[in-house]
């Protein structure tokens, strides 16, 4: 959204221009939203079955450091689209469940494809 108040746009430039900014803005979150599941798909399509994922995650609490690994693999054959689990389903599970114990969020790599899953 734009970072341009209501107040500050309509006392320059009148109450039309005012209105088509903002609902300009307003019109391009859809967008954006859209684009952005978009490329969540294409990512977690891009990867081949079987493919290995692995992501770490550091915490730094007064005295300790600790590290957390986690890696995980998605096989999934002869199902139907609605009972296939997604390797970006997984790995946002599991972030799920590392936030509930204080870890910061895992960004997953997939190999052989040298790319972020999330």
């Amino acid at each position: 959204m734009s970072r341009i108040s209501r107040r500050s746009l309509l006392g320059y430039s009148g109450t039309a221009t005012a209105g088509a900014v903002l609902g300009g803005a307003a019109a391009a979150q859809p967008a954006q939203a859209a684009e952005a599941e978009q490329t969540a798909e294409t990512t977690s399509t891009d990867f081949p079955n079987g493919t290995l994922f692995s992501g770490n995650s550091q915490l730094v609490q007064d005295d300790m450091n600790g590290d957390l690994t986690i890696k995980f693999s998605v096989g999934v054959s002869d199902a139907s689209a609605a009972h296939v689990i997604s390797p970006l389903e997984i790995a946002e599970a599991l972030n799920e469940l590392a936030a509930t114990k204080g870890w910061p969020p895992i960004t997953f790599y997939g190999t052989p494809a040298p790319a972020p899953l999330n």
